[in-house]
Parts: structure tokens; C-alpha cells; sequence
């Protein structure tokens, strides 16, 4: 963080508006529920950031976003407040062991048997969690990431340049493409793989994805053309269509026995040279949240080991 004064008494009640506008998402809805005027919550903020010696926030557009320093601040001033609502419910005799909410966005064209995985080991921590899942476009989910109003977003690209709000990408990792179908597309044009899909009919995702703007490249590459009978943004609906035998689809490699065993199909063939890319997306350049951590370490070590 930045240098600046020692602070020797932290004003809580100036820590208090700042946590309000990050959780709020900006200076209208915090004012409203603090029942102060914009200027006032604004001055006081001021005096939090001349009192640490830092800046919180930055202007973006006609809006407010966190800096570094104000990333580090609202965690432990969420972590703050957290223990003193608990304090209150231990006082008045309420339970105390509440599973701590972990909410994750998902891009809707990203797999969901993927996305299972992914999401599996945070469920497996002595810390009970309170999953909540949230689907939507990507730059939405961003913008509610960058608001604190999710914890993660799972991708299967990162998060440009071009966004307007800051955030990290963290590689979880990446793996081969397998081509799948119902038997008797399997027998047919297993031979002279990966050429013979020229003539095969294909199911593939819709072009505003990244994987199939992957695979239109490697099909370029290879100088195949397909014959398309089917485009679908949701993966797991694709899945479906080719488990009824309308053709054959395109899936992650490192899930290859999830989708033969739950869809019914069989490995046509391998593309180790097509890629598909999974990230963590957050505004921590450094992961701390145990069940992202749990994520990371679990993807690297064992989902994409191979």
C-alpha cells in the first residue's frame, strides 16, 4: 500500500460509510441507507482517506471504483463488521455458526459439468459455505464483481483491457479438446481423424464464444470445412442434442469421462492442440477467500494435472 501518516485511532463510524458505499455499489444507494446527504457521506470518506494517509477510490466515468489500497481496506472492514454482527448474535442468544456466503458468477455459455468441478473442492472445506451461484453475461458479472456484489467469476477467457473495471485474472488452467458422438458416428468417422470431419455433421457453439472462435482458427489451420447442423450458446443444451444423435460436438478434454458417462456418447478423437482456457477472475491480484484458494489448487493439481 501506499505510505502516509500513522494512524493511531481508527473512526469507525468513517469506516462504516466507506463499507456502506463499497457494498452498495456507489454514493446514491449508501446515502439512501444510511439516511445521510451524498456530501456529507462524501466528507466523511475524505476524512477516513486523509486519516490513513490513502486513497480509496477513483473516479470512473461518472462513477467511483476502488483502488488497490481500497480493495485492502473494505476487506478488512467487512471482516470487522462481520465479527460485530456476530457479536450482537451472540449476545442475544442467536446462532453464530452461519455458513459464510460465497457467491460466484458463471458466464451462461460456460460448461456446467466444468463449472462442477470447478466449484467442488469450496464444498469440501471444514468451513461450511453458503454457495450462491449467479449466471449472466460476462461484462455484467464483472461489473458485480467489481461492485462486491460477487466474490468470483468463473470464465473461460479473461477479463481485457477493454473492460472498464479492474479486476485479476487467475489461470486455473487449461486442456485439450475431444470430439464426441453417439456410437455409430464414433465407428464412422473415428478413421482418418481428424480429416474425416469434414463429412460429419456438427454441433457447435454459437460464434460469440471463445471456444468457437478457437475452433474456427484450428479449422482453419487444418483447411476442414464442416457441415454445421446446429449452433447452441448453452453447452449442456449442444450435449443434448448430440446424446440424440444429431451430431457430433466439441468438449473439454479434461472432462472427457463426465460428458461420455452422463450424455452416452464416445470419444471420436483428440485435439490436443485446440485449447480451452479456465479462469478465476477477482478483484484480489493476490488470492486469499479459502474457497477460492480450494479452487485454484484443486484445478491445477487435479482437474487439469493431465
Amino acid at each position: 500500500m501506499n505510505g502516509g501518516p500513522p494512524v493511531d485511532w481508527l473512526n469507525y463510524h468513517h469506516l462504516l460509510y466507506f463499507w456502506t458505499v463499497a457494498r452498495e455499489g456507489g454514493l446514491t444507494p449508501a446515502a439512501a441507507k444510511l439516511h445521510l446527504s451524498q456530501p456529507t457521506l462524501s466528507s466523511q470518506i475524505q476524512k477516513l482517506e486523509r486519516a490513513l494517509g490513502l486513497k480509496l477510490w477513483r473516479r470512473v466515468g461518472r462513477g467511483i471504483q476502488l483502488t488497490d489500497d481500497g480493495q485492502v481496506v473494505y476487506r478488512y472492514a467487512n471482516d470487522i463488521f462481520s465479527l460485530g454482527h456476530e457479536l450482537l448474535d451472540t449476545l442475544r442468544g442467536r446462532p453464530v455458526d452461519q455458513p459464510l456466503p460465497f457467491t460466484v458468477g458463471i458466464p451462461d455459455i460456460l460448461p456446467k459439468l466444468v463449472v462442477h468441478q470447478l466449484l467442488r473442492p469450496c464444498l469440501e472445506l471444514a468451513e461450511q459455505l453458503n454457495l450462491v451461484c449467479y449466471e449472466g453475461k460476462l461484462p455484467g458479472l464483472l461489473e458485480d464483481l467489481a461492485a462486491h456484489r460477487l466474490d468470483l467469476v468463473l470464465s473461460d477467457s479473461p477479463a481485457g483491457p477493454a473492460q472498464s473495471v479492474r479486476v485479476y485474472n487467475h489461470l486455473l488452467g487449461t486442456c485439450g479438446t475431444t470430439i464426441f458422438g453417439v456410437a455409430r458416428w464414433a465407428r464412422r468417422y473415428r478413421r482418418n481423424f481428424p480429416q474425416s470431419l469434414a463429412g460429419a455433421p456438427h454441433l457447435l457453439p454459437t460464434s460469440n464464444t471463445a471456444f468457437r472462435r478457437s475452433i474456427d482458427q484450428w479449422l482453419d489451420s487444418m483447411q476442414l470445412r464442416l457441415e454445421i447442423v446446429g449452433e447452441f450458446e448453452d453447452s449442456a443444451l449442444l450435449k443434448t442434442f448430440g446424446q440424440a444423435g444429431r451430431g457430433l460436438f466439441f468438449g473439454p478434454s479434461a472432462i472427457e469421462a463426465e460428458i461420455c458417462r452422463q450424455y452416452k456418447v464416445t470419444v471420436v478423437g483428440r485435439i490436443p492442440e485446440l485449447r480451452e482456457n479456465y479462469y478465476a477472475i477477482s478483484v484480489e491480484r493476490r488470492l486469499k477467500h479459502p474457497a477460492v484458494v480450494a479452487i485454484s489448487a484443486a484445478a491445477r493439481n487435479q482437474l487439469f494435472a493431465k
